[in-house]
Formats: C-alpha cells, structure tokens, sequence
C-alpha cells in the first residue's frame, strides 16, 4: 500500500455554470458562490472535504485563468503551483490530461482523485471512506474508477452507470455500459433494476493508468500535453500549455476515454451527493415552508403561492401572488421568472440572451 503522499486530488474549478444564471456569471461562477447560504462558497466546502483525505500540498486547483485570482483569495492556502490555469476552456478530458502530466513530473507513483468543486457532499465521512478505498485500490490496480450514485429516484437529468455485479473487488463493481440522460421511462427501468448508478463525474484513478488511456483513446490530447516534459512546474510551462490547449479538441473525459476503456469500475455510494446542477436541484435541498416555497431573501413576501424556488438581495422586497412552481431569481440586473419544469431550458434561454444583449448580463 502506497503512502498518503502519493494521494493527490484535483479540482476542477473552471465552468461558468450557466444554468444558474442569473445568479452565476462569467465573471463569478457558482463554484465561487455560496449558494447554499452556510458562508462557505461551494469550492472552499470542496476543498475542505479533501484536506481531510490527502496532504493540503497535494491538492490542485484546475480552473479558467480569469479565475486564478478568485481562487487564490476564497482559498489563500494554496501555493502558486497548486492553481493551475487553463488558457481556454476545451471541456474535462484536456483539464485532466494537463493536471495528470503536471502531478505525474512531480510523482509518478502519484494515485489521484479528480472531481468537480461545485458538488454537494452532505454524508463527508462516508465520501471520505469511498475516496480512500478508490485510491488504495488504483495504487495497486491499472483501473479507472468512477463513483457511481446510488439513485433515489428516476432522474432525466444524470448520466447512469450500469455494473457487473457478478465482477466486483470488494465494494469496487466492472462497469459494463455508460447511459447518458435517459427519457423518464428508461429512468424508471434503470431504477427498478437495481444495478445503475448516479454518473457522479468523480473520479480516481493513477497518473499511469489515465495516461495509457489517454494515448490509447484520446492519442492527439496525448501528444499534445506529452510534448511539455521537462517543461511542467517551470517558468516554461504556461507558454507550453497555451500552445497545447489550442492542439485540443473540445471533449469530455466521459466521451473520450471512460465510455471506451476496458478497465473501467465503478463504486456505488450513499453519500447525500447532489451536483447542483439545477435551480430544481437547489429546490431540493432548500428548507420549504408550509406552502412548499424554497425562499433566500429577508424581505420575500408570498401570497397565494406554493412550490416556488425563490432568491433575492436581502436588501429588496419582493412581493409574488398567484404563483405555482417557478423559479424566481432576482439579481441587481437581471431577473429570470421560469417554470420550475423548464429550467432544463436556462442553457439556451442564456445563449439568447448572449445573441440579442452581448455578455453585459451574463
């Protein structure tokens, strides 16, 4: 068994997370956000659940360069070398080819988990024994491992992994196929069957094994980043990895590598996990009142209303009647009024914002 110093993590920290508009912007995303009201944005609780399972020095942050500086504020325990910026965003699968040859020169025993820095983890302890088991288990193992959320209900809106119960390590499940959203009645299939699983979009694995995927699956990806040995943790890595990324296609880990390996295993965990992916996801985890309205906002005034998610500066009343199910979002510039079963839609309601107003609210 390898030693805790061979355990790194890294965050991914560079989306704009556009389906929380208006409340996520370009210029301050939801992960820098303390969306859940607990005066801890959402990448400093990330960062937190992690310090918990490998040495502070051997976490790194992954994010966009216009956001280096909010990282080095909302966590001021970093080094330098810790935040790693991206020159341009091309998707999961060139973010963690990059972090992967970076941990890789600086170890390459190096086991390592990868995760978004804008999910919630309510149940820390058990994450913190799943994260553990994945990592001692790719110390040993050439195997990619994906945590799998056990599902609570038929979701359109994940991913599903589905398992090989009869091939298992332990509490460690062969993954036999990748689903992406399903329709609402493959969703309920997926759950009554009993064998498919949440696609969290954490994953673990060692800097060895991703890289053999990455130049079996993803060869130009490869190629790209392998050019830059010698050249990472020196003052020569940024102009190396400008010239990379612009070589990279835009392209998910999911798609271009997990969905394609052989050794590719899964862990099944109850760990309170949600993505924040949506308002209706925020809806969830909200405290409702007695009419079922999720509300954050001092001067929020309800008539007649129920099943409403709610948000708005303290500063400012807002006054609803007559409303069921929407989603109201009150910004000092923008202010979005949608039904709660169509926030799906918020991606392309943004794009044309972008198309008629520029950026200016975005």
């Amino acid at each position: 068994m390898k030693e805790q110093k061979d355990h790194y993590v890294a965050i991914m920290a560079g989306g704009i997370g556009s389906r929380f508009w208006p409340k996520s912007r370009i210029g301050l995303p939801k992960q820098f956000l303390d969306i859940l009201g607990t005066g801890k944005t959402l990448i400093q609780m990330t960062y937190e659940r992690f310090a918990r399972i490998v040495p502070k020095e051997n976490i790194y942050v992954v994010t966009h360069e216009h956001y280096t500086d909010i990282v080095k504020k909302q966590l001021p325990e970093l080094t330098p070398n810790q935040i790693v910026s991206e020159p341009m965003r091309k998707n999961t699968a060139p973010c963690i080819a990059y972090i992967s040859f970076k941990i890789k020169e600086i170890n390459p025993y190096a086991s390592m988990v990868v995760a978004p820095s804008d999910h919630l983890v309510l149940k820390e302890d058990v994450f913190a024994d799943v994260a553990r088991n994945g990592l001692q288990f790719v110390d040993e193992a050439d195997s990619l491992i994906t945590l799998g959320i056990v599902p609570t209900r038929p979701d359109t809106g994940y991913g599903y992994i589905q398992f090989l119960d009869n091939h298992r390590s332990g509490e460690i499940y062969k993954v036999k196929t990748f689903t992406e959203k399903p329709n609402l009645e493959l969703a309920k299939s997926f759950l009554k069957s009993g064998d498919f699983l949440w696609n969290s979009g954490i994953f673990v694995w060692n800097v060895r094994s991703i890289l053999a995927a990455f130049k079996k699956d993803l060869p130009e990806v490869y190629d790209a980043f392998h050019e830059g040995k010698g050249k990472y943790n020196s003052e020569q890595e940024k102009p190396f990895i400008a010239h990379a990324y612009s070589l990279c296609k835009n392209i998910s880990i999911d798609y271009g590598i997990m969905e394609k390996a052989e050794n590719v295993f899964v862990i099944p965990a109850d760990i309170g996990w949600s993505d924040l992916g949506t308002w209706q996801s925020l809806y969830e985890l909200y405290e409702k009142e007695k009419q079922g309205n999720a509300v954050s906002g001092k001067n929020v005034m309800l008539f007649d209303s129920k099943d409403n998610m709610v948000m708005a500066p303290d500063d400012k009343l807002v006054v609803l009647q007559g409303l069921e199910g929407y989603c109201v979002i009150d910004t000092k510039d923008a202010l979005l009024i949608c039904k709660r079963e169509k926030e799906q839609e918020i991606k392309e309601i943004t794009a044309e914002v972008k198309k008629e107003k520029g950026e200016k609210f975005l």
